[in-house]
């Protein structure tokens, strides 16, 4: 109940509700887009200030090393479990959403922490980025691999590998963060101090702002799921949790702080909505958009925000 009467998430509810009756209510895109731009630079400059602060720890390592084993992880074994259901171009896409993440969602997560007083490392916000890519590589050559197996020329009229990468790692957005975090590295408590207003103070308003479009768009994407098997709607509903696990062991193994598990179990169970589908549209065009857009912003993006960060939260504070 404390996460549902958090301003930020009762504004996502309400976006819901009013998408869900169908209202014209809507933020139009681009102050979406700025919306999106100013929670990741907002966010880029706390991890920079953080890490500013505590310098670079053995935990720091241990943590970009797990997001980095996870996002080979998740969609690989996503890819195997979703082959059984898809065909073998959508069990890439699935496959590429579920092992990417959300920024938002993480977003999310580090505001419910300092609202709840559970200490997170800045490097995070590193691990968010590094874990953004690797999805998308690997469902591009899944991808080749399935095109080769049909008897197609996978390089026809579709971007190489090349150009999927450069484009993973030069994608607007994850510079941005990374940049923000260099900036906030530099700058320390000084720039802590002269950016406060910004990075702090305005932040949980425009976090809310967004949470109300992300409703509005989650509400609208759930009709492209209207007669998709039950066992898909289960997938993008009991991936999060599995996924979550996943990353918990990890952490627990690893000895990870709450906080900093908390967030690995996050990245792990969100799903892409943004980069992905981007790429995968144009890289994979014979996969199904409604289908992996669908899944990762009509059920899976909701249940985390709702459900899954208070209860990843609760259950890493009782076994770390």
């Amino acid at each position: 109940m404390q996460n549902f009467l958090d301003p930020a998430i009762l504004f996502f509810v309400f976006g819901l509700l009013a998408g869900a009756v169908r209202s014209n209510l809507e933020i139009p895109p681009q102050i979406a887009r700025f919306l999106s731009l100013y929670l990741l630079m907002a966010l880029g400059l706390k991890g920079g200030f953080a890490l500013a602060k505590s310098g670079v720890t053995q935990e720091i390592a241990v943590s970009l090393g797990l997001a980095l084993l996870l996002a080979v992880l998740v969609p690989a074994v996503g890819y195997l479990v979703l082959r059984r259901l898809l065909s073998r171009f959508d069990a890439a896409a699935v496959a590429a959403t579920y092992g990417s993440v959300s920024a938002v969602t993480f977003i999310t997560a580090t505001q419910y922490l300092e609202s709840h007083a559970i200490a997170f490392g800045g490097h995070m916000a590193a691990a968010m980025a590094l874990m953004e890519s690797p999805a998308i590589v690997m469902a591009v050559l899944l991808a080749n691999l399935a095109r080769r197996k049909e008897g197609r020329d996978a390089n026809a009229q579709l971007p190489g590998l090349r150009q999927v990468l450069h484009e993973s790692f030069t994608d607007g957005a994850q510079l941005l963060l990374l940049g923000a975090m260099v900036v906030g590295l530099v700058t320390g408590e000084s720039g802590q101090r002269a950016m406060q207003p910004f990075s702090g103070d305005l932040f949980k308003g425009m976090l809310a702002f967004f949470l109300l479009d992300m409703g509005l768009l989650a509400a609208r994407n759930l009709g492209s799921l209207r007669g998709r098997s039950p066992w898909l709607l289960g997938y993008a509903l009991g991936a999060p949790l599995v996924h979550a696990s996943l990353a918990l062991s990890l952490a627990v193994l690893c000895g990870l702080s709450a906080g900093n598990a908390t967030l690995l179990m996050v990245l792990a169970a969100s799903a892409s909505y943004i980069a992905v589908p981007a790429v995968v549209r144009v890289a994979i065009p014979e996969a199904n958009p409604s289908l992996y857009f669908g899944m990762s912003l009509g059920l899976t993006f909701p249940f985390n925000i709702l459900v899954g960060i208070p209860l990843y939260a609760a259950v890493a504070q009782q076994v770390t």
